[in-house]
């Protein structure tokens, strides 16, 4: 289907659906360089446009990817809940969004929706609203998974701990994971990047990370971030694994330049879900995503890179997860050039997952290279914490020694607390005043010399 706006006296055409989607994406350096932008603001206007007319019910005849050649796609038809979408299905894309901003419209109206929503849908719904409404919208929405405490609560913020180290040196990782325990990080999981993926490798930092956990009867979880293939081999082992992890994309050619299929995804599922580790609920996996994977791969299909990222959310959202966050400016400046073109990816991909029913976390993040500063990841912190943003990471000195990139610090997250007055999860906010690091408030208090972690 061909479609067509004009935009004062310039009449634009565009062939089919996913030009229209490239076309109408704010400017991102990765659909630049993929020759999928718009080539002038008013094209990208005209394209917006088109989108505002365009009614829901189209997205499910004119698919963007063949499920004939991508199985993400079919994975989308499959699990589209028809009765879900009959509320909304009378809209269109710019009606939506009115109805999305509504003040009729609470957080609950949104989630009985969303299993009637594809990732297409929601990307375009998300390409002709500002910035304010992505994080109107996204605070109505109360997302709360549960593993070994319980994440996503309203008034809620929590950190992942993020101890990596270049060499997996075990006493380096324990001083980070104590010094961060210890400003009140870690409620959403303990969580190394390996330098190794193999399973010897895995296996000790799962068992050093267990036993610290058991030790101090900690509430939370912990994670080694290796390739899925790896977890299940160690879950098949009895290793004690609590999260299983897997950085995911939006087409099948994406996943397998990751390698996995998934099929690997279901089967891991299935086996940590048998491994019963979780308390207080068995949400027990964990994506992480980012826009220009699918371009970095050269497996986008012509698509641009939010609407691919959103794609992305679907596979997620077929697993239940306990936690989901996109790395949001990891890869550099080829996908996302500027603080700009980050801060708005952030909050694109914040409310895309929230929108699609997931636990939604964001890696506030930049690379050395891109165009891009702390202030920016400071006002992007700031906009994720108003929109009620899962969790994001808690690295040592906000600079990630072993994979090259700046991240938020152990401060960052005492910061944002303090300004919106945010709480961690209630059974680690909990722990930490039984164990007198903070008073009842959650304000941290100073380290005594005599503190148990402290004698490590």
């Amino acid at each position: 289907m061909v479609y067509q706006h004009a935009v004062g006296n310039f009449n634009f055409t565009f062939p089919d659906l996913k030009t229209v989607l490239a076309k109408a994406s704010p400017e991102k350096s990765g659909d630049q360089m993929a020759g999928l932008a718009a080539k002038s603001e008013q094209e990208r206007i005209a394209a917006k446009l088109v989108l505002a007319d365009l009614p829901l019910k189209h997205f499910l005849a004119e698919e963007i990817i063949p499920s004939e050649v991508d199985n993400v796609s079919q994975l989308i038809q499959d699990s589209f809940d028809a009765k879900a979408f009959e509320v909304i299905g009378h809209l269109t894309v710019g009606s939506f969004r009115d109805w999305l901003l509504d003040y009729k419209t609470d957080g609950e109206k949104i989630k009985q929706i969303s299993p009637g929503l594809t990732p297409e849908m929601v990307a375009a719904v998300s390409k002709i609203m500002a910035n304010q409404d992505l994080i109107l919208v996204a605070s109505k929405i109360e997302i709360v998974s549960k593993f070994r405490n319980t994440i996503g609560l309203k008034g809620n913020f929590s950190t992942r701990l993020q101890p990596n180290n270049a060499t997996d040196d075990p006493k380096g990782i324990m001083a980070s994971t104590i010094d961060g325990l210890m400003y009140g990080v870690g409620d959403a999981v303990i969580g190394i990047n390996p330098a190794s993926d193999s399973a010897d490798a895995t296996l000790k930092l799962l068992e050093m990370l267990d036993k610290l956990r058991q030790q101090y009867d900690i509430p939370t979880q912990t994670c080694v971030l290796s390739h899925v293939t790896t977890t299940l081999e160690l879950i098949n082992k009895n290793a004690p694994v609590d999260l299983v992890f897997q950085s995911i994309g939006g087409t099948e050619k994406t996943n397998s330049s990751f390698g996995f299929s998934l099929e690997n995804l279901s089967e891991a599922y299935q086996a940590g879900l048998e491994m019963n580790r979780g308390t207080v609920g068995n949400n027990l996996m964990y994506f992480e995503t980012g826009q220009g994977s699918a371009h970095s791969a050269n497996a986008h299909h012509g698509i641009d890179q939010q609407t691919c990222e959103v794609r992305a959310y679907a596979v997620a959202r077929k697993y239940n997860p306990f936690l989901v966050n996109t790395v949001v400016g990891f890869i550099g400046p080829e996908y996302l050039y500027d603080g700009k073109q980050v801060i708005r990816a952030g909050l694109e991909d914040h409310f895309c997952g929230k929108l699609m029913g997931l636990p939604m976390g964001c890696d506030i993040c930049y690379t050395n290279h891109i165009s891009a500063d702390q202030d920016d990841m400071d006002n992007l912190l700031t906009l994720l914490g108003v929109a009620g943003c899962n969790f994001i990471m808690g690295v040592p000195g906000a600079d990630d020694v072993m994979l090259n990139y700046q991240s938020t610090s152990f401060h960052d997250q005492l910061y944002i607390r303090q300004v919106l007055g945010l709480k961690r999860a209630p059974e680690f906010e909990e722990w930490l005043f039984k164990m007198g690091m903070t008073d009842q408030s959650g304000k941290i208090l100073e380290a005594k010399s005599s503190h148990k972690l402290l004698s490590l």
